[in-house]
């Protein structure tokens, strides 16, 4: 992977972010909440970083899905409702990444969360065109 570069094409991003989309519901299929946590925080950081590259914005490595928002909310105010979406399945991430003395969320929250990030991704590929 040396020398490999991340796509600075928001349809990548797109496609990725789908995938991860994907991956929530067969991990919460088989009842792997924590690998549907961690890929539910993929997808959102994916569908964010598409809509803003294709709103000029510079790729940066961040995974803060908060400070995604920041910026995108400055593009299209309606995202803002998205907040708190966005802080809970970063916390996610980070239960997934480091070991923490606490419990995975249980699958219904996972599930309640998935849904409203399928919404917000369907506002973001709505704007861009995709499908």
């Amino acid at each position: 992977m040396p020398g490999n570069r991340e796509s600075l094409y928001p349809p990548d991003w797109m496609r990725k972010a789908k995938t991860d989309l994907e991956r929530v519901r067969k991990r919460l299929a088989e009842s792997d909440l924590e690998d549907a946590s961690f890929h539910l925080q993929q997808a959102i950081e994916k569908f964010l970083k598409g809509y803003l590259l294709s709103k000029g914005w510079r790729l940066k490595r961040i995974h803060d899905l908060e400070q995604l928002l920041d910026e995108a909310v400055v593009v299209n105010g309606d995202l803002e409702k998205f907040r708190g979406v966005c802080q809970r399945v970063t916390g996610y991430y980070l239960l997934e990444r480091y070991p923490f003395v606490t419990e995975t969320p249980p699958p219904e929250e996972i599930r309640t969360t998935l849904r409203q990030s399928e919404e917000l991704a369907a506002i973001i590929m709505k704007e861009l065109g995709s499908n």
